[in-house]
């Protein structure tokens, strides 16, 4: 089973720290999560893309993810936006104990304190592109593979 980034069995020490503080209930500290990020960043073979997905979560982790993966930096920044009542819909519609709608409204608080300031961060770089996602998925499916294209086609995208 996956956790942190690593299989058990062939999982790096740093992997370990971080599995042992998720399984404590703790949030893996910015640090651990960048030093992992970077350590994968490190081994990446010539033209392989790593896609990472919700990470960066805030700007210091952004900040140190620039800082250690100077010469792999970030290609682009995928930004998916919604309204909140569509976002709210569609978590109700999971049906986990955990969706109502006090605690969603919660999540996004946090998102716009914590997370979407990464959107004027990456902006500002020229590293965002936004994908409205308020639409049937096939149309998000068909923006995100033309855009991850047209990403990987211009290599001034990377900062």
């Amino acid at each position: 089973r996956e956790r942190a980034g690593c299989l058990r069995e062939r999982c790096s020490a740093l992997g370990k720290r971080a599995d042992a503080i998720m399984r404590s209930g703790e949030l893996v500290p910015d640090e651990v999560m960048v030093e992992i990020v970077a350590e994968r960043l490190a081994h990446l073979a010539a033209g392989e893309t790593l896609l990472l997905d919700g990470f960066p979560r805030s700007l210091p982790q952004a900040r140190a993810l620039a800082a250690r993966a100077a010469g792999a930096g970030v290609g682009v920044a995928l930004y998916f936006t919604a309204p909140d009542r569509v976002l709210t819909e569609r978590l109700l519609a999971r049906g986990r104990a955990d969706d109502n709608r006090e605690i969603i409204t919660r999540r996004l608080a946090v998102y716009r304190e914590t997370t979407e300031p990464l959107v004027a961060y990456y902006r500002g770089r020229g590293l965002l592109r936004e994908i409205p996602a308020d639409r049937a998925i096939e149309d998000i499916q068909q923006d995100l593979v033309r855009t991850l294209r047209e990403a990987r086609k211009d290599p001034s995208s990377v900062s």
